[in-house]
């Protein structure tokens, strides 16, 4: 099946195993440390805020993390930072089997976190097309975000099953360990040669970012894209990151479980929009597909504040998780197609900051308006300026004519 074809080429294999074990563990975290957060503090401010520390850090160094992906082994880079990360999450999970976990950890865990996430996203968005054949990219993509997706229905069930029979500490630990894992899937990667480093290393790192700068400018989809993309992740980033569990505890009246679920049907609904893309060879008609895909992310996150049911919310999780992958596979492939192989990591690197930039802002205004006005009015606001900024960026002809 053209769906599997990337699986065929030896290096992606292990890139992929590696990337869906690190994948399930950071399910399980998530829901883990979401309902640690909740039921420490009640506060949607406090869990906005881990969010926050999480974030900024990432978007500070990205940039760098670019460029380090031009100049250095790929490979390597991403071993390095999957080591740190399960350093990192294997201290949180100590202090929480000690009972000495407090919140000021889980903030200084998430700013390191953040920060060594900054090196390695660029890192595996470049990696992949050096690995894989042109022809084997909507595969490879596809396959990606399939497998995270697919382990995103199994761990906010499993993540919730374990706090409930073994605790948070347990959930935490796992993750570490699923970082320990994924670094070995990687040690095969780490005899490959870099093709693409001689280009620029005889140029320094300010130089690096002015050519990856120009390239983007240079390129209205690429920039406009970037901007929307930057506006919508406040709108919708803070409503399913900070204000969704307090809909399903407060207002749904519901327990870790359903949140869970809630999650399962996002993934689920990935799963469905990456099998697919991933059966196509090539993707036509990308800027009205992408674009119209947010159209429709807007209406789901709107329709999640509308006073519905729990069955209800999982439909529209389900909706929007196809939204989701649909734009996100259909942008990923375009930039691996469409950016010169030796930018590609400062291009990359410049279209994560660009477009997640405000997120923490996102998480800020999202935890102080869960607060005051409730859960569901921020997903009422949020959806509706998500569709207006769709509808705005769709009017370009650079978006509509992208091919």
């Amino acid at each position: 099946m053209t769906l599997f074809k990337s699986l065929t080429h030896r290096p992606f294999a292990f890139l992929w195993i590696g990337q869906t074990l690190s994948r399930l563990g950071d399910s399980v975290y998530r829901i883990a440390l979401a309902w640690w957060i909740l039921e420490a503090t009640g506060s949607a401010t406090a869990m906005g805020t881990v969010l926050i520390f999480s974030s900024v850090p990432m978007l500070a160094f990205v940039l760098i993390g670019g460029v380090a992906a031009d100049r250095f082994s790929r490979s390597r880079v991403m071993f390095i930072s999957d080591l740190l990360r399960g350093v990192i999450v294997t201290v949180i999970s100590f202090l929480a089997f000690s009972d000495h976990l407090a919140l000021w950890h889980v903030y200084a865990a998430s700013m390191i976190f953040g920060l060594v996430g900054a090196f390695f996203q660029p890192a595996y968005t470049a990696l992949v097309p050096e690995i894989t054949p042109r022809e084997s990219l909507p595969s490879a993509n596809s396959l990606t975000s399939l497998s995270g997706q697919v382990v995103g229905i199994i761990g906010p069930a499993l993540g919730a099953g374990i706090v409930t029979l073994g605790g948070t500490p347990t959930a935490f630990a796992l993750d570490g360990l699923s970082f320990f894992v994924s670094a070995a899937c990687l040690v095969p990667l780490l005899k490959f040669s870099v093709l693409h480093k001689g280009k620029i290393s005889s140029s320094g790192v300010i130089s690096d970012l002015r050519e990856g700068i120009r390239a983007v400018l240079a390129s209205p989809w690429l920039w406009i894209t970037i901007t929307i993309a930057s506006l919508i992740n406040i709108t919708q980033g803070g409503a399913l990151s900070v204000a969704l569990p307090f809909l399903v505890k407060e207002d749904l009246h519901a327990d870790v479980g359903a949140l869970g679920l809630v999650y399962s049907m996002i993934s689920a609904g990935s799963v469905i929009g990456a099998v697919w893309l991933g059966r196509l060879s090539q993707i036509r008609r990308r800027g009205l597909i992408a674009y119209s895909a947010l159209i429709l992310m807007g209406l789901m996150i709107l329709s999640m504040g509308l006073p519905i049911s729990l069955i209800g919310v999982m439909l529209a999780a389900l909706i929007l998780g196809l939204t989701v992958t649909m734009f996100s596979l259909t942008w990923t492939n375009t930039l691996q197609e469409l950016v010169q192989r030796d930018l590609l990591g400062r291009v990359s690197s410049i279209d994560y900051l660009g477009s997640f930039v405000f997120l923490p802002v996102g998480y800020g205004i999202a935890g102080w308006a869960t607060d005051m006005l409730g859960a569901p009015l921020v997903f009422l606001i949020g959806g509706m300026v998500t569709v207006l900024l769709a509808l705005l960026g769709l009017a370009h002809p650079a978006i509509r004519e992208l091919d």
